[in-house]
């Protein structure tokens, strides 16, 4: 949801004289003023993933691909740094179709209710090397609650097409009955049918907007 971290970018070379460090103290490559400025994320190269144990004994994995990101990188105080991310909630896949249905169906998103999940970025901390923390408002069917977003920097590039290009992996883990998802059937052996945790996974390849 941030392009955030210390690899210096193959497009330019920023100035020393912005080198500077978080409000936690820890000290911030100055190759970071060369990411600043607005990204988007590229849908084709990227995944916004989910998994969650099912019957106990599996894992079962989907993703959204539908959706609007708006990013802001603030080279110099990460701090400043933000993010918007508006998914459409019927575009999820899991392989199976039924199953699929079933997901955006009154049991869990009720897509028609509410078929946008968002995600508004509140604050956004450095923790040291290349990795962050974002922390932001998470709404589903309606409900907002607070998530933190562990995030690591990946680099940045200047692809062959003349795209800046800079990539992260974000994760964080919830309990989906916070938000108001909380169907389930119930184990004759003990447990539920489908996990009350679910692990969001974000493979990010974000592009430079220019204009």
């Amino acid at each position: 949801m941030g392009i955030f971290g210390r690899r210096q970018t193959a497009v330019s070379e920023p100035a020393p004289a912005l080198a500077g460090a978080t409000s936690r103290g820890v000290a911030l490559d100055p190759a970071l003023q060369a990411l600043t400025g607005r990204w988007t994320i590229d849908r084709p190269h990227s995944h916004i993933g989910f998994s969650v144990r099912h019957a106990m004994v599996t894992t079962v994995r989907g993703a959204f691909t539908d959706y609007d990101s708006t990013l802001y990188f603030d080279g110099a105080q990460p701090s400043e740094s933000r993010a918007d991310l508006v998914i459409r909630v019927a575009s999820v896949d899991t392989g199976v179709q039924q199953r699929d249905a079933h997901i955006i169906g009154a049991d869990f998103f009720d897509a028609r209710q509410y078929p946008e999940m968002t995600f508004h970025s509140t604050s956004t901390v450095h923790e040291g090397g290349e990795t962050f923390r974002m922390t932001g408002d998470l709404t589903i069917r309606g409900v907002t609650r607070p998530v933190d977003l562990h995030i690591d920097y990946l680099g940045s590039v200047l692809d062959p097409f003349g795209f800046e290009r800079a990539g992260f992996d974000g994760t964080t883990t919830i309990d989906r009955t916070e938000w108001g998802l909380v169907y389930n059937q119930r184990l004759k052996a003990g447990g539920t049918m489908v996990s009350e945790k679910v692990r969001l996974q974000f493979d990010i390849s974000a592009i430079r907007l220019t204009s």
